[in-house]
């Protein structure tokens, strides 16, 4: 399989971020900050980016496609706890899809009728849900290079909205007297957090990325940085071009309105296809991947062998399950009950996440303190929507206790019933690569003379996390070597390397080849092999 590099973990990032949410919440953003919208969107990237950098240590330490959870067993435990954080991780990803449908439903009647009808939004979230459970029992599948695609058009999209916006917007609107309290400001933010999930999916790739050291944490610190520049740019142009009573009006479909005055009709139109094919293509991206990991681990305790990429082998039934508890929130829950309890879901997981690498610090080589600061940020933001909601609009909090409460009910009679826990490996092929770089100097021995019996002039280096700080903090074996006979397909070569070894695909060896004359590329601490 090839390598996924640079470009593609950041469209992961970038799709699974501007995936609908933005569509969906920033009228009840600009509902609560008013003047403050782009204020609070920064205060919620700054939650998402500090979050990304615990993402990054653990990813490159730990690849493992069952990511955020293979990260919470590994910072407290196969226990009682991790197995109730993923289930309410498959929660989450439940309201996610829940909101991606009440968006694909409201601007779906919007755009075909005129206008929001109750029963002809219904009519589109069973639609949309339905035609891609269909799809994915079918083993229909996104590629890598359309989501890259849908990512381009997506963008390009908003981009195009905001640049033109910026002609016919009243930026007084945006003046420091048309904010709101804090208080309201950080709720607006917190509210459309769920409008930053997404990143953590670049965690799930960490096993196939080239150069994951170097690449991993690239892609996640810049995927967040441009979704908080474009999600500020934005709600700035919707803000300084709808009134107050048109976001209290057309709350469910702001954004298709706020391009009304510089765009007209068709500016209408072309921010709501590009809502739906947003809310469509994340829809069929959290079926078909991230709730079906979970999902996985949930039933088993663990990814199965025989899990593979194309196939949801032992998850037909997870599929139907997915689908009707999605249904039923949309269907159920207004809008903002779906935003609070999916915001506050996903902080508490994030929360975890940071304290799993503050613990960890030392395996993962992260300063503790940045993940801590981290985590009291994901702390202090779950009190404040809670205390907010229950102040403001007890009953916005209803969706999240129940999601809570049954979500942990149903971990412990689950395992206690079927006496299946959560393995000390959530993927199996973690456990292979740890024994295998925990091993390392066994090996080193037969890679260096089965890398010269190919190349005679080779001179070989181990670099990375392995050759500065030790086994203890390393995910990966990573060479170079340095030859005149470079290869042409350096993935190949790696690959037959691999084999003559007795070594699996998957295991955290890689090779990088440079010609003699680029010597200077090696970094100052490699250690040359002898």
């Amino acid at each position: 399989m090839r390598k996924i590099g640079f470009w593609e973990a950041y469209s992961i990032g970038i799709g699974g971020m501007i995936g609908g949410g933005i569509f969906a919440v920033l009228g009840l953003t600009i509902l609560l900050a008013k003047g403050a919208a782009p204020v609070a969107f920064i205060f919620a990237g700054l939650i998402a980016l500090l979050t990304s950098y615990s993402y990054a240590k653990l990813s490159v330490r730990y690849p493992s496609e069952g990511g955020t959870v293979e990260y919470l067993v590994r910072g407290f435990g196969n226990n009682i706890f991790t197995g109730y954080m993923n289930t309410l991780l498959l929660a989450s990803y439940v309201i996610m899809l829940s909101l991606y449908s009440y968006a694909f439903g409201s601007y779906a009647s919007a755009l075909f009728l005129g206008h929001e009808i109750e029963l002809a939004k219904k009519f589109f979230i069973l639609a949309v849900i339905g035609f891609f459970t269909v799809l994915n029992f079918l083993g229909a599948y996104v590629s890598g290079k359309a989501e890259d695609v849908m990512v381009f058009i997506k963008v390009g999209i908003l981009l195009f909205f905001s640049i033109l916006g910026f002609f016919t917007g009243d930026f007084s609107r945006l003046s420091p007297d048309q904010w709101e309290n804090i208080v309201k400001i950080m709720t607006g933010g917190l509210i459309i957090f769920l409008a930053y999930e997404g990143f953590e999916l670049i965690a799930n790739t960490a096993r196939d990325v080239e150069d994951p050291e170097k690449t991993l944490p690239k892609a996640f610190y810049t995927a967040v940085a441009t979704v908080i520049f474009i999600y500020v740019l934005v709600s700035a142009v919707a803000v300084a071009n709808l009134t107050y009573e048109d976001v209290q009006k057309y709350q469910d479909y702001a954004l298709a309105v706020a391009a009304k005055p510089f765009l007209g009709q068709a500016g209408f139109v072309l921010i709501g296809i590009a809502a739906l094919l947003s809310t469509a293509s994340a829809i069929n991206a959290t079926l078909y991947g991230s709730a079906r990991v979970s999902y996985l681990v949930a039933k088993f305790g663990a990814l199965p062998k025989n899990l593979t990429k194309n196939i949801w082998k032992n998850g037909t039934e997870g599929l139907v399950i997915l689908a009707l508890l999605t249904v039923v929130f949309a269907t159920t829950f207004n809008l903002e009950n779906i935003s609070v309890a999916g915001s506050l879901g996903f902080l508490i997981i994030f929360a975890g996440v940071n304290l799993a690498n503050v613990k960890l610090a030392y395996y993962t080589d992260s300063n503790r303190l940045i993940s801590l600061f981290a985590f009291i940020l994901c702390v202090i933001s779950i009190i404040v929507l809670i205390g907010y909601n229950l102040k403001t609009k007890p009953d916005a909090l209803g969706s999240s206790l129940v999601i809570l409460v049954l979500t942990f009910l149903f971990e412990v009679s689950y395992r206690f019933f079927t006496k299946i826990k959560i393995q000390e490996y959530i993927d199996w092929r973690l456990r292979e690569g740890e024994q295998i770089v925990q091993n390392y100097e066994k090996l080193i021995p037969d890679i260096n003379s089965k890398i010269k019996e190919r190349f005679k002039d080779a001179e070989i280096y181990l670099t990375g996390k392995l050759a500065e700080k030790g086994k203890d903090k390393a995910g990966h074996i990573n060479l170079i070597v340095i030859t005149d006979r470079k290869p042409e397909n350096e993935q190949q070569e790696e690959e037959s390397l691999k084999r003559e070894l007795n070594l699996k695909l998957h295991h955290p060896l890689h090779l990088k080849f440079f010609r003699k004359m680029e010597k200077e590329k090696i970094p100052k601490k490699a250690k040359k092999l002898i």
